[in-house]
């Protein structure tokens, strides 16, 4: 990772960015996830026109089997893949920012893991729980996996660099995971945990997205609130300090941030990674380095990224659903080698 030049006396250094692309990407990817929900909406094992689609939206009959899938599933569905795309791509952006580690993600550092575990302790003892409690569970389970992982990279010897806290990841979430399996195994709910590792948004319903929707849209808006602060943390934490900036203030709140993010999707589509480690990093290279720009660009990107990832999932191997977690891997395994293989140079 290349190092930033030390800025002294400048309260407001100047940032490479490029407003006018990211107004244009903002734009576009509303554009883009507008045209995919309807398209998300139409296709399926049952062909539905669009025609269909407005008169179930402004002349619902419960009667019409067609109108009951669009309302009660697809729509839902649709929404839900928006939102949570957005949540894991601005905290992937967070989580990089405040690091300065170009391969972090909640996937890749033990939050959906630490989630996971949570929701399986959830489901086996008391499974009654409603939703709205469930997702509070699993910020506690994503933030418990945060802090051991940054807790084993902080401790190691040489201290914490991008390195060690994937190393720390992967130890921490292959250790979760085995707890996850073996749990799932001893009070049969192998079923839920197969949902949640494959991840997928098609069980989604209106009630969780109603649930959800606050915690997100809170979440995006404290994240655009402390995007500035972002943008100074990630010169280096010696130059945001020798700019005033309090910078273990910002990484708490930063921290709570990407747990409400990622906890609340991950309560809803399961253990989805790389959205976090692939959608910042292309808005970065379009729109520069300023996070007033990044983190909304990520949101945009994220949600489209999902929602046509899940109309692929639907469309692939008809009449059978292909795993919206399998899809989004295809393209962030790649990505993640091509980036570790960057930073291994650069070290």
């Amino acid at each position: 990772m290349a190092r930033s030049q030390p800025i002294s006396g400048n309260p407001n250094p100047p940032l490479r960015t490029r407003p006018w692309m990211a107004a244009f990407i903002i734009f576009a990817g509303a554009c883009a996830i507008v045209f995919g929900i309807g398209s998300s909406i139409i296709t399926g094992v049952a062909n539905i026109s669009f025609g269909t689609v407005w008169s179930a939206i402004v002349a619902y009959d419960p009667n019409n089997d067609h109108h009951v899938i669009v309302q009660t599933l697809r729509m839902p569905r649709a929404l839900a893949g928006a939102l949570v795309g957005a949540a894991f791509a601005v905290a992937g952006a967070l989580m990089q920012g405040m690091t300065r580690n170009p391969i972090a993600d909640t996937g890749l550092l033990g939050i959906n893991a630490g989630a996971g575990l949570v929701l399986v302790l959830v489901f086996a003892f008391i499974p009654w729980l409603p939703f709205e409690y469930i997702i509070l569970f699993s910020f506690i389970g994503s933030g418990m996996g945060a802090l051991l992982v940054y807790a084993i990279a902080y401790f190691a010897k040489g201290g914490m660099t991008p390195l060690r806290l994937v190393l720390a990841g992967a130890v921490v979430g292959s250790l979760i995971s085995g707890l996850t399996q073996a749990l799932s195994l001893l009070f049969q709910i192998n079923y839920d945990l197969a949902f949640w590792s494959a991840g997928g948004i098609s069980t989604a319903e209106w009630f969780q997205v109603s649930v959800m929707l606050p915690w997100i849209v809170g979440g995006l808006i404290a994240a655009m609130l402390i995007s500035r602060s972002i943008t100074i943390l990630s010169l280096g934490e010696e130059v945001a300090s020798g700019l005033g900036q309090r910078t273990k203030l910002i990484k708490g709140i930063g921290t709570v941030i990407v747990m409400v993010l990622a906890g609340a999707s991950v309560s809803t589509v399961g253990g989805v990674g790389f959205i976090g480690l692939i959608i910042p990093h292309i808005v970065r290279f379009l729109v520069g380095v300023d996070y007033r720009w990044i983190i909304p660009c990520s949101a945009v990107l994220g949600g489209v990224l999902v929602v046509f990832a899940d109309i692929g999932a639907k469309l692939i191997a008809l009449p059978y659903e292909t795993p919206l977690g399998s899809i989004i891997a295809v393209l962030g395994v790649p990505f993640f080698l091509f980036l570790a293989r960057k930073e291994r140079r650069e070290l």
